[in-house]
């Protein structure tokens, strides 16, 4: 989490790129350990964007559900 907070920028979900950049900024002697590392970043960041995807979606259907409403309520009014 450290390097998470430290080095945000420079990872993204991809683990091939996470373990260049471990490389460069980090000693980490064990291969696996390296991995592993890598795949949590990687994971945590693709976690990340899909919970952003998911907050927008809800948020345009509370959106689209209102402007619903709203043309419901002017139609109404129009009949009436």
């Amino acid at each position: 989490m450290e390097l998470m907070t430290t080095y945000k920028g420079k990872f993204d979900n991809d683990f091939v790129h996470n373990k260049k950049i471990l490389n460069e900024i980090a000693i980490v002697r064990s291969k696996g350990l390296k991995n592993e590392i890598a795949g949590y970043i990687s994971t945590y960041i693709k976690r990340e964007l899909q919970d952003k995807a998911e907050k927008e979606s809800e948020a345009a259907a509370i959106a689209h559900d209102e402007t619903v409403e709203e043309t419901e309520e002017i139609e109404e009014q129009i009949l009436n």
